[in-house]
Parts: structure tokens; sequence; C-alpha cells
């Protein structure tokens, strides 16, 4: 896995809020670019991101900033108050992470919309079968921010069970997408999963999270 595209996470001295998208941490912190296809092939300027992610005691906490010069695609009465299943088919960002890297076909995935909405996963692929615990409960919160062509999103994940506070050096495995507009062409990824047919799920393909 030493070959693998890494994304770094420097630890913060004090939790990051969901929705502080200019904390000056942010402005040290790597960003990873989320700025192809899921096939692979280069995107426009027009929809490209990034995803920057910290972590604390507390929790591990990612900032999405996209471009955004095509009208939203969000639901008009979004619900805040629980996960929206679904989300997947409208504008939203994605991270796919399996802190166990003994069982890479394991992992949660979360997501956060433009307009807050957000929904938490727990996900296992056995012999090429989804399996999705739809009940999955992370604690997680979310924020956006929508200014002109810009999308900001934020995602807070606490430390559980699930997700297990890790240690300094410690390396996962993660991938970031970013879903925007519509047709095949809407599925953008930092790690493309090359796959004949728009798909995320594909654990081969995650690159590393490093814990610095």
């Amino acid at each position: 896995m030493q070959d693998r595209p890494t994304i770094v996470a420097p630890l913060t001295e004090t939790d990051i809020s969901v929705s502080d998208f200019d904390n000056r941490a942010w402005a040290t912190t790597p960003p990873a670019y989320i700025r192809r296809y899921w096939s692979g092939a280069e995107a426009p300027l027009s929809r490209h991101a990034n995803a920057r992610i910290v972590w604390s005691a507390e929790a591990l906490t990612l900032r999405f900033e996209c471009v955004q010069s095509e009208p939203l695609l969000v639901n008009t009465l979004p619900q805040l108050d629980k996960k929206t299943i679904g989300l997947w088919e409208r504008d939203v960002c994605e991270f796919f992470v399996a802190h166990d890297g003994s069982q890479p076909h394991r992992y949660l995935e979360f997501e956060v919309a433009p307009t807050g909405e957000w929904l938490d996963l727990a996900i296992e692929l056995k012999d090429g079968v989804r399996q999705t615990d739809w009940e999955f409960y992370s604690g997680m919160t979310a924020a956006a921010r929508v200014a002109g062509e810009q999308v900001m999103i934020g995602m807070r994940l606490p430390w559980s069970e699930s997700l297990p506070r890790p240690q300094t050096g410690d390396v996962w495995r993660a991938n970031l997408y970013r879903c925007v507009g519509l047709g095949d062409e809407r599925y953008l990824a930092w790690q493309p999963t090359g796959t004949q047919q728009p798909n995320f799920h594909v654990p081969e393909a995650f690159g590393r999270l490093e814990f610095v």
C-alpha cells in the first residue's frame, strides 16, 4: 500500500467546528484534488473540488471546496434532522473510509449535500455483493455554505467503536468523491475506480489516509 496516493491528516490541538470553513488550520492542511471522473478521464475545471482532513482528540473533520458553475441539483425541501437516503442522486460530496487495513471491504460511507443534508452508512462487500447497514449511526454532523460559484461542505465524524481514534502514524484506506449535475459524467473521484459503469464502491482503488 506504500505506493498508493496519500492524503495527510494533521492533528489539531483544538477541535474544529464543522461549519468553521475559514479556520486557519485549513490553510496549512494539504488538499486532495478531485479532478477526474470515476473512469479516470479528466473533468473540466468547472467541476473540480478539493478536500482537506484534520483530526483532533474528539473527531475527524473534513472540508470540501467545490467549484459550482452550474445550477445546484438539490432537494427543494431538505431534511436535516435525520439521514437522507438517496442523497447520492443529487449534488453531494462523499467520503469512504476503512480503518482496518486487514478488512478493506468493510468501510463507512459519509455524504453531505450543499443543503446540509447528510448520510452515514456501514458497508461490507461479500463476494462482490454490497451489504448496507441503513440503520448505522455515527453521530456525524454536517454543514454547507454556498457563495457564488463556490460550495463548501463540512463533515465532522466523532470517534466511536465504528471509527476508533487513530494514533499518530496510522494509515487507513479512503477515497473522496463528488457528484455534480446529471448523467454518467456527474461522478468525480480523488482516486478513480475505473469501472465500466460509474461505481464508487471499489475498495481496491482507495488511497491512503495518513495521520500525522
